[in-house]
């Protein structure tokens, strides 16, 4: 039995729409493989899901290629102007601040549930620094995947901890102190 000229049309449409999200996904993939081969591996500690892990590693890695504009692309909210140069300039700092410390070792601990929001606590180990950030789902209902809150463009205050986080990781057994 032959296929409808209509019919055919459409299974052309969807088999070629398939093929093009497969090579995006096949981009994505080998920019991910290529990114984790060239870094060192991230320490974790807590309970992170696939999607706040993966934010969490190109966060390190875009610090320690010191890619500004790529690492201010993972912020969240950046739809006015001046988020958006909050998140450039928290970009900045945090480059400044961090990206000597996230080219060696480094353990992320992940607080809390991360259903739609963690808590995340780095630690780079070669320069002894601390860091705290949350990344959460964005978008009314999570459709823009998951994100980094950048709103840091003070420098000290970028180069800063919060002061209820543990020296080493694991202090607080991933637990927000309430």
């Amino acid at each position: 039995m032959r296929a409808a000229p209509a019919v055919r049309a459409v299974l052309v449409a969807v088999l070629a729409a398939g093929a093009l999200s497969a090579c995006a996904a096949d981009e994505d993939g080998l920019r991910y493989a290529t990114d984790y081969s060239n870094h060192e591996p991230l320490g974790v500690v807590g309970y992170p899901t696939s999607d706040s892990l993966r934010i969490t590693q190109e966060l390190i890695w875009r610090l320690a290629d010191g890619r500004t504009g790529e690492l201010e692309s993972l912020a969240a909210d950046t739809d006015s102007d001046g988020a958006k140069s909050e998140a450039g300039k928290t970009a900045q700092n945090w480059i400044q601040a961090f990206g000597k410390g996230a080219g060696g070792k480094v353990t992320a601990e992940f607080y809390d549930e991360g259903s739609v929001r963690q808590f995340v606590v780095v630690y780079f180990h070669d320069t002894t620094q601390v860091k705290g950030y949350s990344v959460r789902l964005t978008g009314s209902t999570g459709e823009d995947g998951w994100r980094v809150d950048m709103r840091e463009p003070d420098p000290k205050e970028a180069a800063s901890a919060p002061d209820w986080v543990p020296s080493t990781p694991g202090g607080l057994g991933s637990k927000t102190p309430r």
